[in-house]
């Protein structure tokens, strides 16, 4: 308690009953929670508590659970996308806002990726989600996440919320706002940032730049559609007093629920969201994109498509400077964004040869591969490739799909019993 900011004990003193203060202090004496979700874009919870070591399930998370072992960074798994490293308590926000497959979504304030991409696999790659992050180094490592979860209907973007409303006024089906805020609740797991960055004055910054984000988002909200605010802090100012003055601004929105979880009530570091509805206003279209491929670019990807793949076939070829990528179906316009990436990136055509992006072995299963080199845990090899190096398989020479029990981790290209490694450098361990 002691590192904790006088102004902020002191504020804490006078927010909670009196009954309540040691215990919330106390928190700060322990270690934060840890917690993982199963992505369901590639298997069900049900099969990730059979093969990684899971703690008990998080109760406002029907895909989490909690976690209390090592780093899971370097863990095959997670380079395989079968699950998302989260703190428990914040993943609460995401399934308030009830998405369903074929809608049209925004993840606001995305990066790096814990929401949006829960909102990704509820859309079950039906739909639309944009996930934007006006930070550029934060939207790389946003779309990071987004390929290693296998997500194929993602627009991911670089760009500030007032350019964004310009552009989608009442488009989104469902709006998540995860605000970027003062952090309290991050004191315990990012303790050294969160205390050095934490005053009153910026716990006002923030609450007025949240008010303008809420703005923005709400232009966006189609009528009838739904807009989820969330924050990791405590602060009235950024949670119930900022719903106040939204709905007071606001009147066309109205509140259907909202949720403060502290942490020496729920297994977790703290979180706040709110669950709103527009009332009024329609659902708005735009210009559709048109997709343009030459028609030898095509032809050199559905050479490599029949070679390797069983019975997948892309759709909505899209070719820019001999990149091809799959388009989402209906994808609006995007000229004019900073967009770092639309749909599924499938590769490159190099001297009439297609070579495969990562990106594309991580939408598929091991089911949909011709070709596949199954790694397991135990000899090592799946490390071994994470880290860049070759590994023996026995089998058919050429692309091969690089698993681990089953579930992709990139490409290899095989040559006499030897699968030359294809995994991006920028995303090899280090011994």
């Amino acid at each position: 308690m002691s590192k904790l900011p006088t102004a902020f004990i002191e504020r804490m003193k006078t927010q909670l009953p009196e009954a309540e203060w040691e215990a919330f202090f106390a928190v700060y004496e322990h270690t934060p929670y840890k917690g993982v979700r199963a992505n369901t874009l590639k298997l069900a919870r049900e099969r990730l508590k059979t093969l990684f070591p899971v703690g008990a399930p998080v109760a406002w998370e029907g895909n989490g659970f909690y976690y209390d072992g090592e780093k899971v960074g370097a863990h095959p798994y997670f380079a395989a996308g079968l699950f998302y490293s989260q703190e428990p308590s914040a993943m609460c926000a995401a399934p308030m806002l009830g998405v369903q497959p074929g809608e049209r979504v925004l993840d606001l304030c995305s990066a790096p990726g814990g929401k949006g991409t829960r909102l990704a696999a509820d859309l079950q790659g039906k739909g639309l989600i944009v996930l934007n992050e006006p930070i550029p180094s934060r939207a790389k490592i946003l779309l990071q996440n987004v390929e290693r979860m296998g997500i194929m209907n993602a627009v991911v973007t670089c760009e500030y919320p007032e350019k964004l409303a310009e552009r989608f006024a009442g488009y989104f089906d469902k709006i998540m706002v995860d605000a970027p805020c003062s952090g309290e609740g991050m004191f315990r797991k990012n303790a050294d940032e969160a205390l050095s960055e934490w005053s009153e004055e910026n716990v006002r910054m923030c609450a007025e730049r949240q008010s303008g984000i809420l703005e923005c988002a709400t232009k966006m909200l189609a009528g009838g559609g739904k807009l989820v605010y969330s924050t990791c802090t405590f602060a009235p100012e950024e949670d119930e007093k900022q719903v106040e003055c939204y709905l007071s601004a606001q009147t066309q929105m109205r509140l259907l629920a909202q949720e403060k979880l502290y942490p020496h009530k729920v297994a977790g570091e703290g979180h706040f969201a709110a669950l709103f509805e527009r009332l009024d206003g329609g659902r708005y279209e735009l210009k559709p994109f048109k997709s343009v491929c030459t028609p030898a670019s095509a032809k050199a990807y559905r050479a490599f498509e029949k070679e390797c793949f069983k019975g997948y076939s892309a759709k909505n070829l899209h070719e820019v400077n001999g990149t091809l990528y799959s388009l989402p179906e209906g994808v609006f316009d995007f000229k004019g964004l900073n967009v770092l990436r639309v749909g599924l990136k499938l590769g490159e055509v190099r001297n009439g040869r297609f070579e495969p992006a990562h990106a594309l072995a991580m939408t598929r299963g091991m089911s949909d591969a011709v070709n596949v080199a199954n790694l397991g845990l135990e000899d090592g090899r799946a490390e071994k490739y994470l880290r860049g190096e070759t590994v023996e398989d026995d089998g058919k020479n050429g692309w091969c799909l690089v698993c681990v029990d089953g579930y992709p981790l990139g490409w290899g290209k095989r040559v006499n019993g030897v699968v030359k490694n294809h995994y991006p450098k920028g995303l090899r361990t280090v011994k």
